[in-house]
């Protein structure tokens, strides 16, 4: 068959086609895509997630609530003073004098109000050692860490002159300020150095500037249009800056992954011998068709994410799905163009010493000598395909088997940075010596008249009932706002910063102590909020979203991929194997993390369980990102076998001929998620570990030894679909059947 009679179908061949004849029509219309979303989303501007949305349940009440009052609660910080002599009490002139040095000093700030004794609110410890001053940031609180830094130097400049006692402050605008300082830069840096470091390993794969580029310039385009429409969207459904971070991740992963597939293939045709029109045509038809059913496959796996009624998960789930979406139609809209506007220039700005040419040129048989490697893998793996599924698979299991005793919880302060801050040891000290005040509950409550006989009894009781239930040992602190008929009630929870036992604390306030005293008044709300509250919220409902999300995406991913390759064994195999790779990820993250098995090796600390978030998280990107591999090869897989070959032949020229690039592919995304295995918050090197593991075992393990050796055992069958089935849309292969050149007899792998 000449080059010419290439006849190719469906919808990526037909937009490869018209758009390697209108070249410069689809690269304008691409800029102008590009130039119209950042232009309407900078001027509609973002909407990011209140508040008041981010949860559901009695969180999410209080918050609505204080939002409707209109009351802005300010940022709230505490000066613990604490002997350093055993002998030394609070009751002492010393230690009076200096309480009243750290008040007179806030004070003389102007940037304090609300300044409160320890010998006015009690806020004395038990072993009255220790005690607190404390005041509120005037102004916003969501700035109030932009103005704390005179109040700091200003409690330094105390401590200097009082070496008898310990003084130091903490709260929430101290803690922003610390934490902006020591972390603020680290999720940009990460995200700056993703880019080089793809472009990097893209120029060692290629051998050459141009076509290195041309991924990462795709890559880029796609993010750029995607935080425009993210801003637009945002008026319907708000976003966060979380969500932008995801969507940075994601829109680089599979930017550069499905340009990477597509310029490979028309390299790989073009090295066999036919001429650019042609080797444009079958890689449209070919790999892009490849890039279509894998990013409608990812788009629905980030979509699972809309079932959590997380806010912040239905943020990050909309915005990869949009730049998946994008990244998807420019692959296989604007790349081919560029590739005929190319043309050999591709190649240009080469590199020296690598010698790309010899890494993609192909022989007339068709197998890729780069993967020389793969080769020989494959080689034992399909002449022994029973033992490498049993040792593969036992491998992963056995990886896979520590999962079984997840334990998941919200990292508090000293878990999530470890020693890293001096702010922790404050945090661990203030939760000694007055425990859960560091966290108290806050009981918002409202009520027809706040100043009512009835709810400043029942206010009284509760005060009283907190701390005789034993679910607070005090001071439990009442603020009542006059004008609005709300009181705030902040009560510190026995617990402190063990979490189990704040949890505790909190359900009998919950269940007990509010149901017996304001739960007795007419009309009037009490919800319960504050950090242990929303986190033991937030749990409860991503508990009851896990269900939904699970089954949604592994249902419509068995679909997917049924109707993509009209094979029931196929799609069997494919949601299986990504489960495994999934399960193996889990159990690295409880090994490393949970029980500190080798977390010194990647720079972390085994915190006793994983950011609650994260096991639903990792499930849906690396279920969509491993379908992104499994599609690849497989279509390559069929392709083949479709072209005359035997199956076991089909299994080993789709392995090694895609071994390359998804090796290339793996690597990035290996090396980007590693990146924020580096950052010091403990959430997020678990996150940057499991991505980074789980990419790298798919891309090995699972492609290179578990898939080729399951499909190797089932021979024929891989290509079952029950005759019930025949009646469902046929959505395979673009290209229609073409015989492949008969293979040179050293290029044969005996199997």
């Amino acid at each position: 068959m000449g080059n010419g009679d290439i006849r190719v179908r469906g919808i990526a061949a037909r937009a490869g086609g018209w758009s390697a004849r209108h070249r410069w029509a689809a690269v304008g219309i691409w800029v102008l895509f590009v130039v119209l979303a950042m232009g309407i989303g900078s001027a509609a501007g973002r909407v990011d997630v209140r508040d008041s949305d981010q949860l559901k349940g009695e969180t999410s009440t209080a918050a609505h609530i204080v939002e409707e009052a209109g009351i802005e609660e300010p940022a709230s910080e505490s000066v613990l003073i604490q002997a350093k002599d055993k002998g030394l009490r609070a009751t002492d002139a010393e230690f009076r004098a200096a309480v009243d040095a750290v008040i007179e000093a806030v004070d003389g700030t102007g940037a304090a109000g609300g300044i409160t004794s320890p010998y006015d609110t009690r806020t004395i410890s038990k072993d009255g050692r220790s005690a607190l001053v404390q005041f509120d940031v005037k102004g916003e609180s969501e700035t109030a860490g932009e103005r704390i830094e005179p109040v700091l130097k200003a409690v330094e400049g105390v401590q200097e002159k009082h070496g008898s006692v310990r003084i130091e402050e903490i709260g929430g605008a101290s803690m922003m300020k610390t934490f902006d300082d020591a972390f603020g830069d680290d999720f940009q840096k990460a995200e700056y150095s993703a880019v080089p470091v793809a472009l990097g390993i893209l120029l060692i794969a290629f051998g050459a500037v141009v076509a290195a580029l041309l991924p990462v310039a795709l890559a880029i385009t796609a993010i750029m249009a995607t935080m425009g429409l993210m801003a637009i969207v945002s008026h319907a459904m708000p976003m966060s800056d979380t969500a932008n971070s995801v969507m940075l991740l994601v829109g680089l992963a599979v930017g550069v992954d499905y340009c990477l597939f597509y310029l490979r293939r028309e390299r790989e045709e073009r090295e066999a011998g036919r001429d650019a029109q042609t080797a444009l045509r079958v890689a449209a038809a070919t790999s892009g068709r490849a890039i279509i059913v894998s990013g409608v496959t990812v788009c629905v796996a980030m979509a699972g994410m809309l079932f959590t009624g997380l806010a912040e998960f239905e943020a990050m789930g909309l915005a990869s799905l949009m730049v998946v979406a994008v990244a998807m139609v420019g692959s296989v809209t604007v790349l081919p163009a560029l590739l005929s506007l190319l043309g050999e220039r591709v190649e240009k700005g080469k590199i020296p010493f690598l010698h790309p040419q010899s890494r993609l040129r192909r022989n007339r048989g068709g197998v890729n000598r780069e993967s020389r490697f793969w080769t020989a893998v494959l080689k034992g793996v399909l002449a022994r395909p029973v033992v490498s599924v049993v040792v593969a698979g036992g491998a992963l299991l056995a990886v896979a088997a520590p999962a079984l005793g997840m334990k998941t919880e919200q990292l508090t302060l000293d878990k999530e940075f470890g020693d890293s801050l001096p702010i922790v040891q404050t945090y661990n000290r203030l939760n000694e010596a007055f425990p859960g005040g560091s966290e108290p509950a806050e009981v918002v409550v409202r009520a027809e008249d706040i100043n009512s006989p009835e709810v400043k009894a029942a206010l009284a009781d509760f005060r009283e009932r907190a701390v005789s239930s034993g679910a607070s040992r005090g001071p439990v602190e009442i603020k009542v706002h006059d004008a609005q008929n709300l009181a705030f009630v902040h009560v510190p929870l026995v617990g402190g910063s063990d979490l189990d036992r704040a949890g505790e604390s909190l359900d009998k306030l919950r269940d007990e102590v509010r149901p017996a005293t304001l739960g007795t008044v007419d009309g009037v709300e009490a919800p319960i909020t504050g950090q242990v509250a929303g986190s033991e919220d937030f749990n409860d409902q991503l508990a009851g979203a896990v269900v939904p999300v699970f089954a949604f995406v592994v249902v419509f991913a068995f679909g997917l991929m049924l109707l993509s390759f009209r094979s029931l064994t196929v799609a069997v195999t494919s949601i299986a194997l990504n489960l495994l790779s999934v399960g193996a990820a889990y159990g690295i993250l409880v090994a490393v993390f949970q029980h500190g098995w080798g977390a010194s090796l990647v720079g972390a600390e085994g915190v006793g369980a994983i950011i609650t978030w994260l096991p639903l998280f990792l499930f849906v990107i690396l279920f969509g990102l491993s379908m992104d591999y499994h599609v690849f090869v497989v279509s390559r897989i069929r392709e083949a076998r479709l072209r005359g070959r035997t199956t076991k032949d089909a299994i080993q020229h789709g392995v090694v001929t895609t071994a390359g690039v998804v090796t290339s592919a793996a690597v990035i995304m290996v090396a980007v998620f590693a990146i924020f295995g580096t950052l010091s918050m403990q959430s997020m090197k678990q996150m940057g570990v499991g991505l980074a593991a789980a990419v790298l075992i798919d891309a090995t393990i699972i492609r290179g030894v578990l898939l080729p050796a399951v499909m190797a055992l089932l021979g024929e069958r891989n290509w079952y679909l029950p005759t019930w089935l025949h009646r469902l849309p046929d959505l395979t292969h673009d290209e229609s059947p073409e015989p492949a050149p008969a293979p040179r007899r050293d290029d044969a792998v005996r199997v």
